[in-house]
């Protein structure tokens, strides 16, 4: 299935690059380096802004978004993994990291996690989230460390997450995060763009 890149002008086409990916995800068409805008074969008259090529860094291994003593990207810890990291607690200052990673704000993030604004701004640094909210936490995590592998762009996942899917009936992608059946068609949507059956 192939992706289209709106016209820009003759003298900036001189810049656009291309690339073969190896991944079924990225094989959708020869992507882009440089370019203006990214046609999604799911999801029409939504185009996804693309990052130039000196910023746009692959990460089609994953990325680790909270630090975790594994030093693995959330998507490939193992039950066990996770449920130590659970016990340990999430801190401040890893959801941070995550929330700028992600783009999102904390009004994004409150409402994706079932919780006040008020719950995430008062935690301090190093301070701790409860158990409850540190699964939430690591659960979207999660899903965002998966998007990054099979999307291989932070900047494209991240544009995903908030256009309209065709799939989910117009909804977008990051309004189901609020609850672990969401999360779930969410992550199972993601698996199934990775192997070529696109959402």
């Amino acid at each position: 299935m192939k992706s289209s890149i709106k016209k820009v002008p003759k003298a900036a086409k001189k810049t656009v690059a291309l690339k073969q990916s190896k991944t079924p995800a990225a094989n959708m068409a020869n992507e882009p380096i440089i370019n203006y805008s990214y046609q999604r074969p799911d999801v029409k008259n939504v185009a996804y802004p693309m990052a130039h090529n000196h910023l746009q860094v692959s990460i089609a291994q994953g990325a680790t978004l909270l630090s975790n003593s594994n030093n693995r990207p959330e998507s490939q810890l193992t039950a066990f993994d996770k449920m130590n990291f659970i016990r340990i607690g999430v801190s401040k200052k890893e959801l941070e990291g995550f929330k700028n990673k992600a783009t999102l704000d904390y009004d994004q993030l409150a409402s994706a996690l079932s919780v006040t604004r008020a719950t995430l701004i008062n935690k301090k640094g190093n301070d701790k989230f409860n158990p409850s909210l540190s699964e939430r936490i690591i659960s979207l995590a999660d899903i965002y460390s998966y998007g990054y592998k099979v999307f291989e762009y932070e900047a494209r996942f991240n544009a995903w997450m908030f256009s309209p899917n065709q799939a989910l009936g117009g909804l977008l992608p990051f309004k189901l995060m609020d609850n672990q059946f969401g999360r779930e068609e969410i992550k199972n949507m993601i698996g199934r763009i990775e192997y070529g059956v696109y959402a």
